[in-house]
């Protein structure tokens, strides 16, 4: 739109536009809370959402709501900082502004935090026929997607369409794909059957594909073998070096051949970093990373930067790059937040460096991985400090309750109570745009 943003606090202050409220974006705004500086954030949505917990929401162990936080309750009671959910559509350098939706905003530093989307290596038919995971309207729709299936299987007299109906092929063998396959193996062993009586799950096939020739490849190789085993001892059928050529919505083709039947391949493979026009090609890597220097300033500008997945900064301990991992991002933020916040002295801005604090991944009760700098452990223990951890990572007290009870009655129960098909209502036609994301 070509009206500025209405309602905006007037501050004589530098300002400085966050685009995303991700780890990285959130983070930053938060460190700047009552500094002096204006702070607009932007989203698409009004709320922060949880990515390591999505398959939670996937599998029915977590409600939406407990890894969502509305973003406009982080700010209660900060003048200088002002939440707009809007989509920015572009940039233009020249004239410090950026252009959304909703109106336009000028800007002294401008932030670009967006983070990437589902990659899918420009094969079209598994762009259209695959379920991403990417959100947690899309973790909900895998929910109702997995939940409809197998009402639907129930009344199938015919076995072949009743197993395509009942299998579920997850491709990508990185944490996201782990845990969700891990998480399936254990509804299909434990749940579903009382759910279903009528059923017979050994027809029900999880199976996990992973193109590498081991799982966590971010991890250590120790890691890797070990998910790869509790996994194996779920019933999880894992195939590595394989690569997914094709997926008409039923058949799953590897190497030019019907390997596979399921109505529901789940899709997390790759991340692509989400764009936004007004980026030159010399700002940005083949992939479509930003290219950013020591201080996450972007190559050949002043004054916007790169934070998170979106961004590629090249130094000499990470000469492809750091790894597209929350904790980056929000060390990144940290980083950039001290160096705003050290400019109001005088002082020098300082680099980034990347403390590793290590990487894990659960795969089911009670089995986890867990690499720490000075320790790799496996099984109760790196279970255990998973939750801690990720509990402890969530926004708002609330929330952390509402995960704690939810988790320990799984735990006890082993029966998530989360096993609803809300399917949405139909949207009428005037209301789409104000409802419905376009994902176009």
């Amino acid at each position: 739109m070509d009206q500025p943003l209405p309602n905006l606090p007037k501050l004589s202050l530098p300002r400085i536009v966050i685009i995303g409220a991700g780890f990285a974006g959130l983070k930053l705004a938060r460190k700047l809370k009552n500094k002096n500086y204006q702070v607009i954030l932007l989203d698409k949505n009004n709320y922060h959402q949880f990515q390591p917990l999505f398959y939670q929401v996937a599998t029915a162990g977590l409600e939406p709501s407990a890894i969502s936080f509305p973003l406009r309750k982080v700010f209660h009671n900060t003048p200088n900082v002002t939440f707009r959910m809007a989509e920015a559509q572009r940039i233009d350098q020249e004239k410090n502004r950026v252009y959304t939706d909703i109106g336009y905003l000028d800007y002294d530093y401008l932030i670009l935090a967006m983070g990437a989307d589902t990659n899918y290596f420009g094969m079209k038919n598994i762009m259209e026929n695959s379920v991403p995971m990417k959100s947690v309207s899309e973790a909900l729709f895998i929910r109702n997607k997995i939940i409809s299936n197998y009402e639907r299987a129930i009344n199938i007299a015919d076995l072949d369409k009743r197993k395509a109906l009942m299998n579920v092929v997850i491709v990508g063998g990185g944490p996201t794909g782990v845990e969700l396959a891990g998480a399936m193996a254990e509804l299909r062993n434990k749940v579903f059957p009382m759910d279903y009586p009528q059923l017979n799950f050994d027809n029900m096939k999880v199976v996990l594909i992973e193109m590498g020739p081991s799982l966590l490849a971010g991890m250590s190789a120790s890691s890797g073998q070990k998910a790869k085993e509790y996994l194996e001892s779920l019933k999880v059928d894992v195939m590595l070096n394989t690569a997914v050529e094709n997926y008409d919505g039923l058949n799953v083709i590897i190497n030019g051949e019907e390997k596979l039947k399921t109505n529901t391949l789940l899709w997390a493979a790759g991340i692509a970093p989400n764009g936004i026009e007004g980026i030159v090609d010399t700002q940005k890597f083949k992939n479509g990373r930003l290219l950013v220097d020591e201080f996450n300033l972007v190559h050949n500008s002043k004054n916007i930067y790169a934070l998170g997945d979106l961004c590629l900064q090249q130094l000499p301990d990470y000469p492809k790059g750091h790894p597209q991992v929350a904790q980056v991002a929000i060390q990144q933020a940290d980083n950039l937040a001290n160096n705003f916040l050290g400019q109001l002295k005088g002082k020098a801005p300082k680099a980034f460096r990347y403390k590793d604090l290590g990487s894990m991944a659960t795969v089911g009760r009670k089995l986890a991985v867990v690499d720490l700098p000075f320790i790799k452990f496996q099984g109760i223990l790196a279970w255990l400090t998973w939750l801690f951890v990720h509990l402890m990572a969530i926004l708002g007290v609330k929330n952390r309750i509402f995960i704690f009870l939810d988790w320990s009655w799984n735990y006890l129960a082993f029966d998530p109570s989360l096993r609803l098909l809300i399917r949405p209502t139909y949207v009428k036609p005037k209301d789409r745009e104000e409802l419905i994301e376009d994902k176009t």
